[in-house]
């Protein structure tokens, strides 16, 4: 690898000796923000000593149920453990089972596409659109077959997807739209928030989430009242457990143990009381880094088309190999470039997912993966990375400003980074990422 050109050109930049863009003691605060109305609610459960909705007069939960359908505007909302089941169940509430196929786009995180698989449907995997980074309706449209049960729609990063065109081709041949906005609380698609589209939707309250709960929950939402109760008898052995009285211990349905929290469940509904606000300022925030970007061509920011509003619960960033004077070949070089470059500057920039679903190992023997098949997926993937939790903090202002300074001194030193792309050894890490599954593995069974 050679390097001295590159190092005498960009010497300013901290990858090669410079000072950083973000000073060390700048750092990335805690999330979710703990206030005292939270630890309050929290003591509220313990001295009810109510602590699951098994618990006959439970209240927090059905709280946050009845708060959450109405922030949403949906009918009917059911509690569960985490977002992962609210999918498996919405899923098993809809009808899929067993020999099923079930849509679910190629660039999303591993519980959109294993939450068929345990209800042994099979996941059929589709392109996104390299813009939105959500469900391309022309692959989706293609991929329909008299097996199709179910499209898992997920609401990647925070941004809708294309959810007129998506219902409607899911209307003409009678399949049922489960929304995954796992990462897109309070986004809204044409006036409406996500999550109030398909028959059944998903949302996930991991502590990461821009609504969290202090450790895991999901929250299923429906206007149908027979899917709604389907749903809370799925989530607990298949019972119909009253709100209060006498549980009968009968098993109407093979259900599962998913079981919501309610101490998990009172510390949403207070974050719930802030969730609006923050919203609010996160906006202001990441519009203002945003702005500041858009002034250094080289990097292709999110986009958000005139008819939604985007959450932003993680934002992903495009290189353009043009404006940095490289042929379009050196993509995925000049990204893994340039994200060194901003992570020796202190901002944390790294890939969201490393491979497409399809080509996750959990999925062998379902069908072959094929990368033509994926050309958006894998582009996206090789060109792109992206910031987490950073961002998600009210007061996290100050910080993302000097991320953007970080941006723009890397911008400066375009032609030295340019220079070190065309020479650096490089290999995409959706293909890497089968070497470290297989150095993973082998460090967990070494004798096998």
């Amino acid at each position: 690898m050679t390097t001295q050109r590159p190092v005498r050109q960009a010497a300013d930049l901290a990858m090669f000796g410079g000072g950083r863009a973000v000073p060390r003691e700048l750092r990335i605060k805690a999330w979710p923000v703990v206030t005292e109305q939270d630890e309050q609610a929290v003591q509220r459960v313990l001295r009810s000593g109510r602590f699951t909705s098994a618990s006959s007069g439970e209240q927090e939960i059905a709280g946050l149920e009845r708060e959450w359908a109405e922030y949403v505007g949906t009918e009917h909302c059911v509690a569960v453990s985490n977002g992962t089941t609210a999918l498996s169940i919405a899923l098993s509430a809809a009808g899929v089972g067993p020999g099923d196929e079930v849509i679910v786009p190629a660039l999303s995180f591993i519980g959109s596409a294993i939450a068929p698989l345990h209800l042994m449907a099979v996941p059929v995997f589709v392109d996104i659109d390299p813009v939105t980074f959500n469900l391309d309706p022309a692959a989706l449209d293609a991929a329909i077959t008299g097996r199709t049960k179910a499209i898992v729609v997920v609401h990647l990063h925070g941004l809708p997807a294309e959810l007129d065109r998506i219902t409607a081709i899911a209307d003409r041949h009678g399949i049922a739209v489960i929304e995954d906005a796992a990462q897109a609380h309070g986004a809204r698609y044409r006036g409406r928030a996500v999550g109030s589209f398909g028959a059944l939707n998903t949302f996930s309250l991991n502590v990461s989430k821009n609504l969290a709960t202090c450790g895991e929950g999901g929250l299923i939402t429906t206007d149908d009242a027979d899917l709604a109760t389907k749903a809370t008898m799925l989530r607990q052995f298949g019972e119909l457990i009253p709100a209060h009285g006498e549980r009968s211990y009968v098993a109407h349905l093979l259900g599962w143990n998913c079981k919501p929290n309610a101490i998990q469940a009172a510390f949403t509904r207070s974050r719930l009381k802030r969730f609006p606000a923050e919203a609010g300022i996160r906006e202001d925030n990441v519009g203002r880094l945003l702005e500041r970007l858009a002034e250094y061509p080289g990097f292709l920011l999110p986009e958000v088309p005139p008819d939604r509003t985007h959450a932003w619960h993680i934002l992903r960033f495009r290189v353009n190999p043009a404006e940095f004077g490289l042929a379009d070949e050196f993509a995925g070089p000049l990204r893994a470039v340039v994200q060194r470059a901003l992570r020796a500057e202190g901002v944390p920039a790294a890939p969201y997912q490393l491979q497409p679903l399809p080509a996750q190992r959990v999925f062998d023997g379902i069908k072959a993966f094929r990368a033509e098949d994926f050309p958006a997926t894998l582009r996206v993937l090789d060109d792109s990375f992206a910031l987490q939790k950073a961002h998600l903090h009210p007061e996290s202002g100050q910080l993302l400003a000097r991320y953007a300074d970080a941006f723009e001194k890397v911008w400066r030193q375009r032609d030295g980074l340019a220079a070190y792309a065309t020479t650096a050894a490089y290999k995409p890490h959706w293909e890497r990422a089968s070497e470290i599954a297989d150095e993973e593995w082998a460090a967990a069974f070494p004798q096998r």
